[in-house]
């Protein structure tokens, strides 16, 4: 009766443990915002630029994501051919950091650069971020591309597709504002 009890306290504990180590393995920093702009734009990042969110801006981003968006001005990096954009979307209960690069209409390159939650985490990997290179968007605020999803991950899922929605919708409005 006491060895049970002790191997179902043992068993207990190494649950404990191995829970609390892949949650703690799922938070942190995966890129920094400054690695991000260096590989998207080879070492010669430009100085960064903003957008001030009027309601022409505003309502489409709202629409996207589902919910008001608090900030005032987005900030960005442009170079002769791309933009580059760092975004923040809740997942479940935390914010979830994006870098999304664009390059003519197109996805050329997303991360996840940092991950707060306990869960979802797996979506940083390049074999699920690298389903979006190539995705444009296209009427009703869809992508070209269907994005395949992680058992568990359907939040973070959701918050990265939104995003890249969103930074979309803005490098097309950065690039039809100087015609």
């Amino acid at each position: 009766m006491i060895l049970s009890k002790f191997k179902l306290l043992l068993l207990f504990t190494i649950i404990a443990i191995f829970t609390s180590v892949t949650t703690s393995y799922a938070k942190g920093v995966y890129q920094t915002e400054e690695a991000f702009l260096n590989e998207v734009f080879k070492g010669e990042v430009p100085v960064s630029s903003k957008i001030t969110l009027r309601s022409n801006l505003r309502k489409p981003i709202e629409k996207i994501l589902g919910h008001p968006f608090s900030g005032f001005r987005i900030k960005y990096w442009k170079d002769k051919t791309q933009t580059a954009w760092i975004l923040e979307e809740i997942g479940k209960v935390e914010y979830i950091t994006f870098g999304i690069a664009i390059k003519n209409k197109e996805v050329s390159y997303a991360s996840v650069l940092q991950f707060k939650e306990s869960r979802g985490w797996e979506i940083r990997y390049p074999a699920f971020t690298g389903q979006y290179i190539g995705a444009r968007l296209i009427k009703n605020n869809k992508l070209t591309k269907s994005i395949d999803g992680i058992s568990g991950a359907t939040l973070s899922l959701w918050a990265m597709t939104k995003i890249v929605k969103v930074a979309l919708m803005l490098d097309d409005y950065i690039q039809n504002e100087k015609k």
